[in-house]
């Protein structure tokens, strides 16, 4: 928890000592995540997630965010075990740098391309068969993505891949690392 105060506090330093180029961006949207797992017959299931993020710049800019975010999948060991379904949230902490190819932050219209790493801090788990402290926090990703930005709305849509496997102990079942698609949509002040 300390963390995240440093984070928060952080970002709105950061926020208040940037120049006139700066736009505070909430937003709510939806994920779709897999994994890719040896042993395993996983399906990725819809989650979501919802924060905000901070851009400073005009044409190239920088883009820290924090956002509360779900994860779920549904899956079987190879050897025909049971549906075993896997849900765990925690703060999605991503870090982008993009450019604005078409407009820039003032315009009226704009289309965007981005590109960045996010680390991922687990707070808990809804599995009967995996707790929180078996699922590896923090877990690290890069993502690559393009938004589109309309008056004050915007909405984003990235491809993430995972750096790191989704559980500590991969003895048993190797859930593997994830990947996954992520829709955002919000406003920018």
């Amino acid at each position: 928890m300390k963390k995240l105060w440093i984070l928060t506090a952080a970002l709105f330093v950061m926020a208040v000592g940037a120049q006139a180029q700066t736009q505070v961006k909430p937003g709510i949207g939806l994920n779709f995540t897999n994994i890719s797992g040896e042993g395993t017959d996983a399906k990725g299931q819809a989650g979501w997630q919802v924060g905000a993020s901070v851009a400073f710049g005009e044409k190239f800019y920088f883009e820290p965010g924090v956002f509360y975010q779900t994860n779920s999948f549904e899956f079987t060991t190879a050897n025909g075990g049971p549906v075993t379904d896997l849900t765990y949230s925690g703060l999605r902490i991503p870090v982008a740098v993009g450019l604005d190819v078409l407009g820039n932050a003032d315009s009226f219209a704009g289309l965007r391309v981005f590109g960045g790493a996010s680390g991922f801090l687990v707070t808990g788990t809804s599995s009967e068969f995996f707790d929180k402290d078996e699922i590896e926090s923090p877990q690290w990703g890069v993502f690559a993505g393009a938004g589109l930005d309309i008056a004050l709305f915007y909405i984003d849509f990235s491809y993430q891949w995972s750096l790191s496997n989704v559980q500590k102990d991969i003895d048993q079942i190797d859930i593997g690392k994830s990947k996954g698609i992520f829709l955002t949509a919000g406003l920018r002040f």
